[in-house]
């Protein structure tokens, strides 16, 4: 088996786990309910990113150079928390506090650096614009660290996006990275329905960012495009096409799973079908 292939098989793994401990998570919630379809379509790009991209010492979470991760979509938060827990900064005691009084974890990033969250997060439109911040300050401070931004598709109709993506090129953000979870949907429908987002990486492109389309559950891809060079002065927007709800036949593309009831029924199913894959 090669690095690559064996950087592959890492990732899937660390990917899989995530998946079990986001359903698990989202049965112990009950009648609390989660966030489990937008969640678990950018699990394998957190993967990627916290098993093998990142530049990241789980031992020292505040190391004043490590790359800054910000999930702008903060709904989507299961997929941030379980690969934190997969690093050890979030013990499995603490996830299955998930919600409860007196947690840390809560429905929407609440900065905690300790433990690994980085932002408060979660008002859609935002992230892009703290992710440009953080790259200028980093640069401001001669900092290399690279800093990566996962939005939503849905969350692409705020205007202040658009903002930032204007800004980031203008600034020259070579060490800024944006990943476009395309998954097609938002919380009451879909994006053509809602609002059309047309040829989202002509978009970008039209702004000056340096675009990729990928599939967004390739791990070959999702880690090929994240360690390629940059071009100097240019940031990286990553097109990134996901299912939503990945990894669970009865959630994938059914839009009720953005935010519901995980029953011990439906729970059991979908643990064999992960076990199923390997």
């Amino acid at each position: 088996m090669t690095t690559r292939d064996q950087t592959i098989a890492h990732v899937r793994g660390f990917a899989r786990r995530m998946r079990r401990r986001a359903l698990d998570v989202a049965l112990a919630a009950g009648g609390k309910a989660a966030h489990l379809g937008g969640g678990l379509s950018y699990v394998d790009i957190a993967a990627c990113l916290y098993g093998s991209v990142m530049r990241y010492r789980p031992a020292e979470p505040e190391w004043p150079e490590r790359d800054r991760f910000i999930l702008s979509k903060g709904h989507g938060v299961l997929g941030y928390y379980t690969a934190l827990a997969e690093l050890g900064l979030i013990p499995a005691d603490d996830l299955a506090k998930f919600e409860t009084t007196g947690s840390y974890l809560l429905g929407h990033p609440t900065k905690n650096r300790a433990r690994g969250v980085e932002f408060s997060t979660g008002s859609l439109g935002m992230g892009l614009g703290l992710g440009i911040g953080v790259a200028l300050a980093g640069r401001k401070r001669g900092a290399d660290f690279r800093v990566f931004v996962v939005m939503g598709d849905g969350e692409c109709n705020e205007g202040s996006v658009w903002e930032g993506a204007m800004s980031a090129p203008h600034f020259g953000l070579d060490r800024l990275t944006v990943i476009i979870d395309r998954n097609g949907l938002q919380q009451t429908g879909t994006n053509d329905t809602i609002m059309k987002t047309g040829d989202m990486a002509a978009k970008w492109a039209a702004f000056g960012w340096d675009v990729t389309e990928i599939d967004g559950h390739d791990h070959g891809q999702i880690l090929d495009v994240l360690t390629q060079p940059v071009e100097a002065g240019r940031p990286r927007a990553i097109v990134a096409h996901t299912i939503k709800g990945k990894g669970v036949s009865f959630m994938e593309n059914a839009n009720e799973w953005h935010h519901n009831v995980l029953t011990q029924a439906q729970y059991d199913t979908a643990i064999a079908e992960l076990e199923a894959v390997r």
